[in-house]
């Protein structure tokens, strides 16, 4: 009687699916809106699990199966759109939603400061900061006013500071390659999210989301959701809205290569053995000395290399917690790879000590990430089964 039970509850589980398959097939061929999909599609799934125990965990995939059949991100999203399809999570949703209005308004600061030597100020009677501690408190004031984090700290402030909320903690970098705004480079800014309220002994892969704001000739929030799959690049609009313009999913095999610190070459034999090599191999160097350009780069163009290694006359400047961790589930969503702090592990699985730590890295596709470690460190365990095939 047991094994005639288990056959019966299999027997209705399996008429639930052909249910919910159904219940898909006949509203999209009748035309139906998305919501009544995912009505039709939720009251299937109900009705095809009714009489049948399930867990939490199977109600959880449940849903995440009916999100992804019923709303899936498209081009043409807005910003808002594309969080409210790809997170159940609200507070996420509304902590993205209010970094990005910060972006769009840091994006108006720089591109309307005028630098001189000691601070960039703008003809509208703001404060006179330098362009990054501006940047600095703009994202401050805006997780504070989210109501969604509980913790927040940056570059210019390393020790968290309380913001209010509850839900989630902030680190961030608010303006990375500030010291060539007056050139009319590319800059940026990065920051994490991680769950909870602490910012210490957690890694990158502990984090719910991460993002960086592109500030160029176009403004661009690019941004990456742990349980979404892909990385995601949103244009600013002229009537102030971001839209979704691609997903990329893919880093391939090419040519492009961004060798930050390359004084460290000087006297670090090894990563003077991988520049050549790139040199030597007709590489197409594109770099501007600016971290977010240069990592933002390889998603964009789907292929490519970033390397910021030490040497013995040369230190660590990069902070894991602000710029490293975050950038690496950035790459790593968007198909790619990293090599963190000398130990041939990913940028998302070195710990974090203490929130001002510093340390090196690279950024690529697996190929060159492979070569990162095999030239630099004689080894490469993690990508031991990979086989490069670089085209330019």
């Amino acid at each position: 009687m047991i094994g005639a039970k288990s056959v019966s509850a299999g027997r209705k589980v399996v008429a639930s699916t052909g249910a919910t398959a159904a219940t898909t097939t006949t509203c999209r061929r009748s035309g139906a809106s998305r919501s009544s999909q995912k009505k039709a599609l939720l009251g299937s799934v109900k009705c095809g699990f009714k009489g049948v125990e399930v867990s939490k965990a199977s109600r959880g995939a449940a849903r995440r199966a009916m999100r992804a059949q019923a709303a899936r991100a498209e081009v043409g999203d807005t910003l808002e759109e594309f969080l409210e399809k790809s997170t159940d999570d609200k507070k996420l949703r509304t902590l993205m939603l209010s970094m990005g209005e910060a972006i769009r308004t840091i994006a108006f600061k720089v591109r309307t400061a005028s630098c001189g030597a000691t601070a960039c100020v703008n003809s509208f009677g703001d404060e006179q900061l330098a362009v990054d501690l501006l940047a600095d408190k703009i994202l401050f004031e805006t997780l504070k006013f989210s109501g969604c984090c509980e913790l927040a700290c940056s570059e210019e402030v390393p020790e968290p500071l309380q913001m209010g909320g509850e839900g989630f903690s902030v680190a961030f970098d608010p303006l990375d390659g500030s010291s060539i705004v007056d050139t009319n480079f590319s800059v940026g800014t990065i920051f994490g999210v991680w769950p909870g309220g602490e910012l210490t002994n957690v890694t990158g892969r502990d984090q719910a989301a991460a993002a960086m704001g592109v500030y160029g000739p176009r403004t661009v929030y690019c941004l990456a959701l742990k349980d979404a799959p892909g990385c995601h690049e949103f244009l600013l609009q002229d009537d102030g809205k971001f839209v979704l313009v691609k997903t990329t999913t893919q880093i391939k095999e090419g040519k492009m290569f961004s060798p930050g610190n390359l004084r460290a070459t000087a006297d670090n034999p090894e990563y003077a053995k991988l520049v050549n090599y790139w040199i030597d191999n007709q590489y197409t160097l594109r770099y501007t000395g600016g971290m977010v350009p240069d990592v933002f780069q390889i998603i964009v163009k789907e292929k490519g290399v970033f390397s910021n290694v030490i040497s013995p006359s040369t230190k660590a400047k990069l902070r894991l917690l602000f710029e490293v961790a975050p950038l690496a589930l950035l790459v790593e969503k968007a198909g790619g790879a990293s090599s963190c702090d000398g130990k041939c592990v990913s940028g998302l699985d070195v710990n974090v000590d203490v929130h001002d730590q510093r340390t090196q890295i690279c950024y690529g596709s697996v190929g060159e990430v492979k070569r990162f470690e095999e030239t630099l460190y004689g080894k490469s365990e993690r990508f031991a089964e990979v086989t490069e095939n670089v085209t330019a």
